[in-house]
This record gives C-alpha cells, sequence and structure tokens, in this order.
C-alpha cells in the first residue's frame, strides 16, 4: 500500500471548524497509509515572531500575548478534544507557553535574538497544531490503523546554504525508516509537524517561508509517495490572479516547468524550491482547495495531458528596469561578464534579461528595491568608458512590471507571440523590453506599472482563458439610450455564451446624475438602479470609472446630443477610449476640431464609430465608406435623411393645414420636443455635412444651402407658442403644396452633395411622382449614391430612419464592431 501525503495550509487549520473540515476530508480518503502535515493555526508564526521583535526592542509586558495565543489554542481543545486527551494538551501548551516565557525574557535582557532563537520560538505554531489535530482525529476513530503524531525535527535534517535549506537525504531516510511504522500491509495515518527541522549539529531550525510545502514534499519523497496534495483557500492554480481577472481559470494540469515558471513570476503556485523533493522522485502534486474538496483541483506531473497551449498569464510588480547603452560595447567580449559579474559580487538578483543583436545595449529588469544600488554598481563597473564617452548612459526606470505568458504547448505553436502583443496593442500598453526562451515556454515584456491590470486582462482574454471583456460607459439613457440598454439586456447572455463577450455596462449617466457601478449594472434593473442615484453628472470622473486600468477595453457610448459630451471625444480617443454614438455635433463641428478629433484617434489607437448619425440603423457611412475603399469615384449623394420630415410630407395631403400634421407627429413622438429642431433643417444639414466630409469634402456647416421651413418670425419663441402661431403660415405652405400639385408633382425635403462642385444643399424640391423619393414608406431614410459604377441605375439604400428602436440598433451594431476590431471573433 503506498503513502498518500497531503499538506494543510494555516487557514485549512484556523479553528477548530477548520480542523473538523480537515478530518472529514482525510475520512473520506480511501488511501489506507497516509502522512499529513500541518501548518501552524493561521497567524500563530507571524504572532509568535512579533513576540520575539517586541522582547528585543523592549516594548513592554508579553505575558498578555502569549496568554492570547494560548488561549487560541485553548479554545479550539475545549471544541474538539474532552477526557485525557484534552488534559494532556492543555499541560503541555502551558508548559511550552512558560517556556516561552522564559526564552523571551533573556532575549529582553540582551536586546538580541540569536537565529536559532526565532528558529525555536516559531516552530511551536506547528507543534501546537499537530498535537492538538493528532489528538482530535484519533478521538473521531473514523481513519483505519493507528494515528501516529511525528516531530519533523526528528525525521529531517538540513544544511543551509546559498540557496537556502538543502536536505541531508540519507540522514533523513533513515531516520523516516526508523521512525515511521514499518509494516507495509498496516493501514496509519501520521500527522507530521510542518515548517521545523533540525540542522547538521542537531539544533531545531526551519524550513523558512513555505516551509510547510516544502516539509510536505519532503516527505512525499521520503515516503516514496504515489501522490502529494497540497491544501490551500483556492480551487486550484489559476490562469491569472483572479483578484485583476475575476473569470480566471482554474488550469486542470501543468507541467513541473510550467508550475515553476509561474510560481517564480508571482503566481500563487507551491514555490518551486519546496517542488523539488518530488520533482526528483516524479510524484505527482495536487493543489486542491480545502473549502470546496469536491473540486478537482490542479495536477502538477511531469507529463501532463491538458491541450491548454498557454496555462497561466502573471505579472511581477515593483521592478525596475536599466539599460546600459553605448558604440563601445558593439563587438567587446566580456561587457556583460562585467556588467552581470558585478552586480552578482553585490548580491543585485537579475530577473530578466534583453540585448539587441547590435551590442549596443543591454538591459535589465531587478526588483525596484535594489534600482539605486544597481545604478552605483553599473557606474562603478563600468567608470572608465563613461567618461571616456564609450558608453553613453546607464538610465534606470522605475515603475516597471514583468509581464509572463506560460505553458509548455507555446513551443512550436505559431501567432502566440503576436496575441500577446497584439492584445498589448489593442489595450495601448507600450513594451519596454522583450525577453523569451529558446524552449519557448515563456514569454516576458516589461510594461509600465500602471498598465500590469489592463494589460494582464487584455492578454488573459486574447487566450480565450476569459471573456473578452469592453466596459461600457452610456451617456443620455433618454429615448434612444434607454432602448439600447434594453437591447443590451436581452442580448448580453447570448453575446457571452455564444461569442466569449463579457460587455459590462459599468456607467449611465444623464445631464444632471449618474451611476457608476462595479464591477457592472444589472441591466435587468438598470431604470431602478438609476433613478435612485443622486451622485451629480461629472463628465471626467465618469470617464475615468469608465476607463478602469485593470479592464483591458472601454467603450463610451454617447446617446445625447450634447455639444459639452461631443467637445470630449479628442481627448478620450487619445486616451485610449472607444466611443460609439449617434450625436451628429462632433462630426459636422468645424474642420478644426474635425481634424483634432480624427488625429487624436490615431493617435490613441481607438476606434470612433458613428453610423447612427445618418440614417439611424441604415448602412449609410459604412456603404460609402466600402465605395470609396474599394476605388469607385463618389460623383452625387441625394437623400432623404430626416424620418420627421419625410413623414410629414408623405402624409400632408393639403385635406388638412401643415401645421395640424406638425402638431399630430409631435403627438406620435415622431419630431424633437421641440419640432423646429426638425424643420429648420439644421439636423439634416449636419448630416449631410458628415456624409461630405466622408466623401473628402471640406465642408463647413455654413456652406449647407439651407431653406428652413421655420418662419423667421418664430425662431426664437417657445416650442408651445411655435406651435400656436405655427397655423399663420398654413396658407403660404398650402399654395406650395398646390404648386406643385398643378405640375404634377410631389414636394419632399432633400439634400445634395456635388463632388464636382462640392455644393451641398438641403430644402424642400418638387418632384416627379415616379421620382425615388417620392414613393417611400412614412418614416424612410433613402440616399441615393450617383458613383463611377453606378452611374445608369444608382446605389439606393433605403429603410426605416428614424425611431429608438432602429437607432439603437444602429448604435448596438457599431459597439459590436468595435468588438470585431479588438479581437472578438462575431
Amino acid at each position: 500500500m503506498d503513502w498518500r501525503v497531503h499538506k494543510f495550509g494555516g487557514s485549512s487549520v484556523a479553528d477548530a471548524v477548520c480542523m473538523e473540515r480537515v478530518a472529514r476530508i482525510l475520512e473520506q480518503d480511501p488511501q489506507p497509509r497516509l502522512g499529513v502535515v500541518l501548518s501552524a493555526c493561521r497567524g500563530v508564526t507571524d504572532a509568535l515572531l512579533n513576540l520575539v521583535a517586541t522582547a528585543e526592542r523592549q516594548e513592554g509586558p508579553l505575558t498578555e500575548r502569549i496568554e492570547e495565543l494560548r488561549h487560541r489554542h485553548e479554545v479550539i481543545a475545549d471544541t474538539l478534544l474532552a477526557g485525557n486527551a484534552r488534559s494532556e494538551f492543555l499541560a503541555q501548551l502551558a508548559q511550552d507557553c512558560r517556556d516561552i516565557a522564559g526564552i523571551l525574557h533573556t532575549v529582553e535582557l540582551i536586546r538580541s535574538a540569536a537565529q536559532p532563537v526565532r528558529d525555536l520560538i516559531a516552530g511551536y505554531g506547528e507543534i501546537w497544531s499537530t498535537r492538538l489535530f493528532s489528538a482530535y482525529l484519533r478521538h473521531r476513530g473514523r481513519r483505519p490503523g493507528s494515528v501516529h503524531w511525528i516531530d519533523a525535527r526528528d525525521v529531517v535534517s538540513v544544511e543551509w546554504g546559498p540557496l537556502g535549506p538543502a536536505v541531508r537525504w540519507d540522514l533523513s531516510q533513515a531516520n523516516a525508516d526508523r521512525i515511521v511504522p514499518r509494516d507495509p500491509a498496516a493501514p496509519a495515518t501520521l500527522i507530521i509537524t510542518g515548517f521545523i527541522a533540525r540542522d547538521a549539529k542537531g539544533v531545531q531550525t526551519t524550513l523558512g517561508r513555505n516551509g510547510s510545502d516544502f516539509s510536505g514534499s519532503i516527505f512525499g519523497a521520503l515516503l516514496s509517495a504515489a501522490e502529494i496534495h497540497i491544501w490551500t483557500d483556492v480551487d486550484g492554480v489559476l490562469s491569472a490572479d483572479p483578484r485583476l481577472v475575476p473569470d480566471a481559470k482554474v488550469i486542470d494540469s501543468l507541467s513541473y516547468n510550467e508550475a515553476m515558471e509561474l510560481a517564480y513570476f508571482g503566481a500563487k503556485v507551491i514555490h518551486p524550491q519546496t517542488m523539488a523533493p518530488a520533482v526528483l522522485k516524479g510524484i505527482p502534486i495536487w493543489i486542491r482547495n480545502t473549502f470546496a474538496p469536491e473540486k478537482p483541483g490542479t495536477l502538477i506531473c511531469a507529463k501532463p495531458t491538458s491541450e491548454i497551449a498557454v496555462k497561466g498569464i502573471t505579472c511581477i510588480d515593483r521592478v525596475a528596469l536599466v539599460n546600459l547603452e553605448g558604440a563601445g560595447m558593439i563587438g567587446v567580449p566580456g561587457t556583460a561578464h562585467r556588467l552581470f559579474g558585478a552586480l552578482r559580487d553585490h548580491g543585485i538578483s537579475v530577473i530578466l534579461i534583453s540585448q539587441g543583436s547590435s551590442e549596443h545595449s543591454i538591459c535589465f529588469a531587478i526588483p525596484e528595491a535594489e534600482a539605486a544600488r544597481a545604478e552605483t554598481v553599473v557606474r562603478q563597473a563600468f567608470d572608465r568608458e563613461l567618461r571616456e564617452g564609450q558608453i553613453q548612459q546607464v538610465q534606470v526606470d522605475p515603475g516597471c512590471s514583468i509581464l509572463a505568458v506560460v505553458g509548455d504547448g507555446m513551443a512550436g505553436s505559431h501567432g502566440v507571440a503576436a496575441k500577446v502583443f497584439g492584445a498589448l496593442g489593442n489595450a495601448a500598453v507600450s513594451v519596454r523590453a522583450i525577453a523569451q526562451g529558446a524552449s519557448e515556454r515563456n514569454i516576458s515584456a516589461v510594461i509600465d506599472s500602471k498598465f500590469s491590470a489592463r494589460a494582464l486582462r487584455s492578454v488573459h482574454s486574447s487566450f480565450y482563458l476569459s471573456p473578452h471583456t469592453v466596459s461600457v460607459g452610456l451617456i443620455g439613457p433618454g429615448v434612444v439610450g434607454s432602448v439600447l440598454l434594453d437591447q443590451l439586456a436581452s442580448q448580453i447572455q447570448r453575446l457571452s455564451r455564444d461569442l466569449k463577450l463579457d460587455l459590462r455596462v459599468r456607467g449611465i449617466m444623464s445631464s444632471k446624475r449618474m451611476h457608476l457601478a462595479d464591477p457592472q449594472v444589472q441591466l435587468p434593473r438598470w431604470r431602478d438602479a438609476f433613478s435612485s442615484r443622486n451622485e451629480p453628472s461629472d463628465l471626467a470622473r465618469f470617464a475615468q470609472h469608465i476607463h478602469a486600468e485593470y479592464l483591458p477595453h472601454a467603450v463610451i457610448i454617447d446617446c445625447s446630443s450634447s455639444q459639452d459630451v461631443a467637445d470630449r471625444y479628442p481627448g478620450w480617443l487619445a486616451s485610449g477610449l472607444h466611443i460609439v454614438t449617434p450625436n451628429k455635433k462632433a462630426n459636422s463641428a468645424d474642420l478644426e476640431f474635425y481634424a483634432r478629433l480624427h488625429e487624436a484617434r490615431r493617435a490613441g489607437n481607438t476606434h470612433y464609430l458613428y453610423e447612427a448619425t445618418v440614417g439611424a440603423g441604415l448602412p449609410v457611412i459604412q456603404t460609402l465608406r466600402d465605395l470609396r475603399d474599394t476605388g469607385d469615384a463618389i460623383h452625387r449623394i441625394e437623400g432623404m435623411l430626416s424620418g420627421t420630415l419625410a413623414y410629414l410630407f408623405n402624409v400632408w395631403d393639403g385635406s388638412e393645414p401643415f401645421s395640424s400634421v406638425v402638431r399630430a407627429a409631435k403627438a406620435r413622438g415622431y419630431t424633437e420636443p421641440d419640432p423646429r429642431d426638425d424643420l429648420s433643417g439644421t439636423d439634416f444639414a449636419r448630416k449631410l455635412i458628415i456624409l461630405g466630409r466622408e466623401m473628402g469634402l471640406r465642408l463647413e456647416l455654413s456652406d449647407v444651402q439651407l431653406e428652413s421651413l421655420v418662419p423667421r418670425s418664430l425662431a426664437s419663441c417657445t416650442a408651445e407658442e411655435f406651435l400656436e402661431r405655427l397655423p399663420a403660415f398654413d396658407t403660404a405652405m398650402a399654395e406650395r403644396l398646390q404648386a406643385a400639385r398643378s405640375r404634377d408633382r410631389v414636394l419632399r425635403y432633400i439634400g445634395s452633395l456635388d463632388a464636382a462642385t462640392g455644393k451641398a444643399s438641403v430644402g424642400l424640391v418638387e418632384l416627379e411622382r415616379s421620382h425615388t423619393f417620392a414613393n417611400i414608406n412614412l418614416t424612410d431614410n433613402v440616399v441615393r449614391f450617383l458613383t463611377q459604377r453606378y452611374n445608369q441605375n444608382p446605389l439606393v439604400v433605403q429603410g426605416p430612419g428614424a425611431g429608438p428602436e432602429v437607432t439603437a440598433g444602429g448604435v448596438f451594431g457599431d459597439l459590436l464592431r468595435v468588438c470585431a476590431y479588438l479581437g472578438v471573433k462575431l
């Protein structure tokens, strides 16, 4: 019968409830022979070391602090033990506390504690937890065979060196063979103290931080165990830090090398050194969750079967990048030897090295805390070359992080590096240095620390370890914005399920108030959430919240008609925010602003989509772009681009006054709250400007020949007064209608752009009844493209051009296009 070793960390044995949970886990293990290594109860080791530090500083009586530790273990014993077992444990605990008090009194007197004293005091935590638990497990009587308490100091002998504690295997194995029950057929459970051992002189020592994990691996090797199970408070090894990537996945299996790489770069994995004994004997290691034992966890072994190429993405923060640069380095042998030899001599560890093939510079990453010392060391090592100008500079840049992408399956897999750096580019993260080993197991990039969370999440999502997450903020939850939010609410689950797209609406803002949510607004109840918020609107704070550093992509959807919001577009685009909008104010502003807007888009490497500014949900702008991009020459564009004006002249047949038709259209919601916004033609002219600029024309709004249907005398009154006084002008309108009819024509409000002359006009015209524009549905928009290809038979785009549903649908479509540009496979 093979041994199986379990190791439980401090959080797993923090209190009586936790110890009971551990006992149930062990009792459900069918393996007859178990080795169980325990850490001290959570926080006890730190508390013991603090006692030593307090005694050295003579900062007051220690009796109360010792009593707190004793009381904590007494409470656990009172809960789990009874009778003689309880009495024996409490008696030994009391004696240990008296011994600790005596040792600390000596430390107070001499104001110094040697390392063996620290090790002696620090080791009591494991002694207490294992004694208590072994008595408890023996009392329960549900494990087959006997339960033995094993003091690791009687087994493990180590010798400290430059790389830490090295196990003296021959002596440790002899001790184990002497102490461990020998009968291979006899079931047994060994409860073993973690963290502590003895040195070559027989003096108590510890195995350092993560020492209990090391103990688990050591006893796995000494017992020739079939498996080692490391129990902690996570479900296994995760593909990224879940605090930064909430959608991080548990990795099913890792090779020893992959686990070591991830652990080195800060992932919550068993420490590389602690794995060494298991690796030496090829013992599989499982990382499992004490608080969710039903979950399988992560297997670390020699030959994992996982098909995932990239096993994890992680970061080292607080890194400094040092760059040694100079023409005198080119072709000079031994430069790297001098550089890294100097760093070695001063005990400075190098994390990453990158050198160009020109040999003009060498850069390397070190812990940020060593930055100043490293600069001094390098300058001293190359003092002559710096003075003579052979080396131009020693540059030290703190505030960096190293992003590492790890996986054995990356070797020979095409496109992995492209995905990594493409994701960083899409997230607007600049790369300072790159390193990759010949094994292709690790790609590392040095980036600015302030972007580390965003970079981590963006790269993580690019490998489909988590959904593509897009932070969305909506401005203007009015007629169109509210419908868009409802459309998003109805599709959000499908997008996540089918496209792995995680759209998170994290903010909603009107002109007066805003609702900022983290992680996101609950869309099915967004109205209740928004109406209950009284936080005043703040565009700067809103954008900052949407553009959170820990999220890779951010989009602001502007469904307002605000000039103030449109004025913010250049700054947002330059900062990395994508924009989707039906707001026409930005694209029809003066040419100087228009040029600055698109320059900001290029500088920020961002996307700015505005299909819904013309024709609501109709593909007008996209059609125009496709024509131009494929080499067609646009000669002329004509169109009816106002659903309101299309409706008015479709239904007005003269049987009732024009003012009555306007009033009825307003009642049906076909006009703006102030109908003059439609009748003035200004909104129509803005759409024409947008199309003209897409054609390549340099048009200002003042260049449009505009015929307004608002009488001058009614231009400045209130909306209510306008509707009351409009009937006075019905006669003039009726005369125009009658004149058109007399020539068998119809009235339509259209706009036109002429590429040859650069002229743009908007106004009421008479058309033949057979004309395309004379025969459309009530609120349709229709655009006719006369091009070099579509000359005899113009290309026509026609459909509903007004209404919140189609406009919101057009904005939704633009949002999905942005997501596609960011890597989502639609």
